[in-house]
């Protein structure tokens, strides 16, 4: 996720803004830029040196900044819309020149807003979703309108998510930030205001801070800030109480990244899912170099992943087959190039990697590459090796994750993958456009959906209290619960170090059921309908074996109360979207069992974040 920061008033803004590029550093990027704005001037410097451009713009900013600016703003950028290149990163300026932006988020009808912004004479110089708002916020101060109502005006145009601050070098001492959706937050010292998406970047320098809530504008200055709503009416903005150090702040306020990164779960899916779809319904990819005939032509599909990626690919396989009809495989990556595998006329090979760097999953699809599949990348991180080598990409927009137990990663594969499998539905006709929209609309709710599991915390942390004895857990489920269930199993022994198996429900009886005994805990996913009475029969087996069974059900089940010990409730929804939504009990059941053992949750023991060695 992008990250920004901006000052107005400062004595020492050129080193305020560094300062606190190098402090969003950890939230993942790939080009960094600054504007500093006097007077009638603005000065920009942008560079695209991967994780090393706030690097590179620190020594072009020693060399050639000027001196005497007392405002400015600053971005790192993590790339959506255009290239990972100098011209697409922020700050972004209108036709004058004096209007600068910086924009942490999507723009979903920018396509729309260009045509327009083009046909009345304004030019270009980036493909960024981010320039038609610098755009449209000059032609509002062209009609006469102060900084903060251009900005609140050019705002009611735009669709979307967005953390921004735009400058006018005509008011040279304001700063104008809003937000919806992607966060934002206010500081002020005596004297000086200043902006950040997050405390990090300003910690030490601003001595209060502020929250800003959705579809708020705030009007900075040396004299501190007021803010608006989107009909200009006046709001007070919520003060914060921070007493963290650096290290918490990047945490934000959590005890560690792996509780930050699950609480960051329903804007990973609402960022992945912004801006999909054109005005006449076709889902777009992030970059597609194969022809929608194609696509349109493929005859099976094998994913490629490993470890957590490897279940969202699971999960997938379930989708793409009931959604686009297709025959799908799914392979394990560091095994797919040495089973000497099949590769059709027809094969899609779907790669799937948070890190887009490994090296089993770009081993895997180099290989079919040279059998001749064509190859879909799904990553998190923009212009990774596996997005470069893939003929389409899909990138999941989580932000960075640092905890080496991938939680958001996961929701946004999945999420990512149905989009994907809704594609190919639309290119073979084998769903209608009502039935299209229907499931857009039903993974628009999945962030919502997670929220609300999220917010049940405390019931998943007294069961874990109850737990801290076991030893030996087994995870059971059936259809897409399969996955969520080998997912949660992967969840707890990675950062617990305890025994936990997952399996498909209907295996037991051909192994695993030997090994239940009293003092064994097994944990059902049960929140498929159809599969209902199913799972429920092997919740009976496990119990009649002295199990303790902890339940992931949906809140309208009034049948599980009778045959699990523990229930954790989810909200009910299509089972095609339930992965996302029915591993959030299990993410956070691992992560109290962990905390409760004294585990380190975010750097388990002999595990790295990203394989980059066979």
């Amino acid at each position: 996720m992008c990250g920004i920061i901006g000052v107005v008033g400062s004595n020492d803004t050129l080193a305020t803004l560094l300062q606190g590029l190098e402090r969003l550093e950890y939230r993942g990027y790939d080009s960094a830029g600054i504007a500093l704005v006097r007077s009638g001037h603005t000065w920009r410097a942008r560079t695209a040196a991967g994780t090393e451009s706030v690097a590179a713009l620190r020594v072009e900013c020693e060399d050639n900044a000027p001196q005497g600016y007392r405002s400015g703003i600053g971005h790192t950028r993590w790339a959506t819309h255009g290239a990972p290149e100098a011209e697409n990163a922020h700050p972004h300026l209108d036709c004058s020149g004096h209007v600068a932006i910086i924009h942490n988020g999507i723009i979903e009808n920018h396509t729309e807003l260009r045509v327009e912004l083009r046909e009345r004479g304004h030019v270009f110089t980036s493909v960024t979703d981010t320039e038609v708002v610098a755009h449209l916020v000059e032609e509002m101060r062209s009609t006469g309108l102060e900084l903060l109502d251009a900005v609140r005006h050019a705002l009611v145009r735009v669709r979307g998510a967005f953390a921004i601050a735009v400058m006018d070098a005509t008011e040279p001492d304001v700063i104008v930030a809003a937000r919806r959706i992607s966060p934002l937050v206010v500081g002020t010292s005596p004297g000086v205001s200043y902006l950040a998406s997050d405390v990090p970047a300003i910690l030490g320098r601003a001595t209060a801070f502020y929250a800003v809530n959705d579809d708020e504008i705030v009007r900075l200055g040396p004299e501190g800030f007021r803010a608006v709503d989107l009909e200009g009416a006046p709001v007070r903005l919520r003060q914060l109480h921070i007493d963290w150090d650096l290290e918490t702040a990047e945490k934000g306020g959590f005890d560690d990244f792996m509780s930050k990164e699950i609480a960051e779960q329903p804007t990973a899916v609402r960022s992945t899912l912004l801006d999909r779809r054109r005005r006449d319904g076709t889902i777009v990819f992030d970059e597609l170099r194969i022809s929608d005939q194609e696509l349109r032509e493929v005859q099976r599909v094998v994913l490629v992943a490993c470890g957590t990626s490897l279940h969202a690919a699971h999960v997938a396989k379930y989708v793409i087959e009931r959604w686009s009809r297709l025959s799908v495989d799914v392979d394990i990556a560091s095994e797919y190039r040495y089973r000497d595998p099949i590769v059709e006329i027809g094969t899609l090979v779907i790669g799937v990697s948070q890190s887009g760097e490994t090296i089993d999953t770009i081993q895997a699809i180099r290989e079919a590459q040279r059998r001749g599949a064509r190859v879909v990348a799904i990553s998190n991180i923009v212009d990774s090796s596996l997005a470069r080598e893939a003929d389409a990409v899909i990138y999941t927009r989580a932000g960075l994750e640092v905890s080496v137990a991938s939680t958001k990663a996961f929701v946004a594969q999945v999420a990512a993958l149905e989009l994907l499998a809704l594609r190919l539905a639309q290119l073979r006709e084998t769903l209608t456009p009502e039935e299209i929209e229907r499931n857009l609309q039903g993974l628009n709710e999945v962030g919502d959906h997670i929220a609300t599991a999220l917010s049940r915390s405390d019931d998943v942390n007294a069961v874990a209290q109850q737990l801290l004895e076991a030893r030996d857990y087994f995870f059971i489920g059936r259809h897409v619960g399969f996955p969520t269930a080998l997912e949660g199993a992967l969840k707890l022994k990675e950062i617990t170090y305890l025994h936990a198996e997952g399996y498909a429900a209907g295996e037991l009886k051909h192994g695993p059921l030997a090994l239940i005994e009293p003092g064994v805990i097994v944990v059902a996913v049960t929140t498929d309908p159809q599969m209902h009475e199913k799972i429920l029969s092997n919740v009976a087996e496990v119990k009649a074996r002295g199990a303790t069974v902890i339940a992931v059900a949906t809140d309208d089940d009034e049948k599980i109360d009778a045959v699990a010990d523990f229930v954790l409730r989810v909200p009910a929804c299509d089972p095609m979207y339930s992965p996302m939504i029915d591993i959030v009990p299990l993410q956070l059941l691992a992560y109290s069992l962990a905390r409760g053992l004294g585990r380190n949750v975010d750097r388990p023991r002999n595990l790295a974040k990203t394989v980059t060695v066979e």
